[in-house]
């Protein structure tokens, strides 16, 4: 069934992509927004606009009846929810199914079957796909914490089962402090996702976070486009990614995306979705999750394979099949895209204001997915991402030299941004060479000149 009038149930950069994609297809886009957004450039951008509510998250993009009845007084036929929000949400994905909409996105029971950390292992391990050695179910209470982590061998790592962004995430290096990390993680995670199960994981010696995209179609086909690297990250969270990544040999490529094809017919995915892996230091791989949304980081995989991720996303929700199959696939270059936040590069922190000036960089194999303009106002309710600087080149040097251009070319003023780490991280040893794992930014340490400028 085509799909007419798409309400996006998101806002900034994402929405405007997914607004862009809607046209290019043919397709209405209705944007819902809160009242701090209302001069959002991705509110200008749509051809209907709905207020939804106040600006805190919980009475706007996350009020399920908020969306539902916008999407009744727009005539909505398909709700795209983009990233974060409710995007994993399977009862989100279930109201809007049993509303009579498209869910542009994958069936809600595939969401709540992956929306368990624990359970998605149990299901990849029953496959053969291998994960990392932890505890077989949740911590009954936080007195089993310590027999159970000196069974596995410290040090390890307590996660939370549901949710994801690294809430949750503790490395804990002894028995002594074991117990400890598992009730914070557990009151982070309670307050977070409500629900405060935990379980732990080894602790894998050089870590690199490696994610493979797949496409499925209710047909039953899947596809691959190829993996990204995802290492550079701070308190767990991605802030660089890059692809192909310089941790994968031919052989282990092949087997990682073979895995990640394997778990997303297993589950009757449809739609565009994430297999997470981690590869250690041997070059052994395990399954970590699967994000059954859109990723932040799709532009670069859409860059060096030429595959439009959300039209894609688009085509299967009408019930259309996939128009390429595997050896279709051909991945060219090498692409790296850098997060902007409007945040302090030394402490990490967020930076609220107003954009008093902001241009672009331009040039060949540049891409800026902003959600932001000259004016636009960063609320303190949301993730501060302003934009999302991808480039693209034949190969990686050529890549790393584009972004470093594109960095100085990137002018904005009025709020703190992240630029300058990411200027360090792109010029620093490890990142270079190739040979970096998610220690990175404890490694280089921050900035010097941003941390000059923030101690002055």
């Amino acid at each position: 069934m085509p799909l007419r009038r798409v309400l996006v149930a998101n806002r900034g950069e994402i929405a405007r992509r997914v607004i862009r994609a809607c046209h290019d297809e043919g397709i209405e886009a209705i944007a819902v927004h809160s009242d701090v957004d209302a001069a959002a450039p991705f509110v200008a951008e749509a051809d209907t606009a709905l207020l939804i509510g106040p600006g805190p998250a919980a009475d706007s993009y996350l009020s399920v009846e908020a969306l539902l009845q916008a999407a009744r007084d727009s005539g909505a036929d398909s709700l795209h929810p983009g990233y974060g929000f409710l995007s994993e949400n399977a009862a989100f994905a279930r109201a809007v199914e049993e509303e009579g909409l498209a869910w542009i996105g994958p069936p809600s029971d595939v969401i709540e079957a992956m929306g368990s950390k624990l359970s998605a292992r149990t299901m990849m391990a029953e496959l053969g796909v291998p994960v990392v050695p932890g505890t077989d179910g949740p911590l009954a209470d936080d007195g089993d914490s310590v027999a159970e982590g000196e069974a596995l061998g410290f040090p390890l790592m307590v996660k939370a089962s549901a949710g994801g962004g690294g809430i949750g995430m503790q490395r804990v290096d002894d028995p002594e402090t074991l117990r400890t990390a598992v009730a914070t993680a557990r009151q982070r995670a309670q307050a977070a996702f409500g629900d405060g199960t935990v379980f732990l994981e080894r602790f894998l010696d050089g870590p690199r976070h490696v994610e493979v995209q797949v496409l499925a179609d209710s047909d039953g086909s899947v596809i691959h486009l190829g993996e990204r690297e995802c290492s550079v990250q701070r308190r767990h969270q991605k802030l660089l990614e890059e692809t192909p990544s310089c941790a994968l040999d031919a052989i282990l490529r092949r087997r990682m995306t073979a895995a990640a094809v394997l778990a997303a017919r297993s589950i009757g995915y449809i739609s565009a979705g994430t297999v997470e892996f981690i590869v250690d230091a041997r070059r052994n791989f395990y399954f970590l999750e699967m994000n059954t949304r859109l990723q932040v980081e799709h532009p670069i995989t859409e860059l060096c394979t030429g595959v439009d991720l959300v039209r894609q996303q688009l085509r299967i929700a009408a019930g259309q099949p996939l128009d390429m199959e595997q050896r279709d696939v051909i991945s060219r270059g090498h692409a790296i895209e850098m997060r902007i936040y409007a945040e302090d590069p030394v402490r990490m922190l967020p930076s609220p204001g107003t954009i008093t000036e902001y241009q672009e960089p331009e040039g060949e194999g540049v891409r800026v997915d902003a959600g932001v303009a000259a004016g636009s106002a960063v609320p303190h309710f949301y993730d501060p991402l302003l934009a999302k600087l991808v480039v693209h080149g034949s190969d990686r040097p050529t890549a790393i030299g584009r972004a470093l251009a594109a960095l100085d070319g990137f002018r904005i003023e009025g709020v703190k941004t992240n630029l300058t780490l990411h200027r360090h991280v792109l010029a620093s040893e490890p990142f270079t060479s190739g040979e970096y794992t998610t220690a990175l930014l404890a490694e280089i340490g921050p900035p010097p000149r941003a941390q000059q400028a923030t101690s002055a």
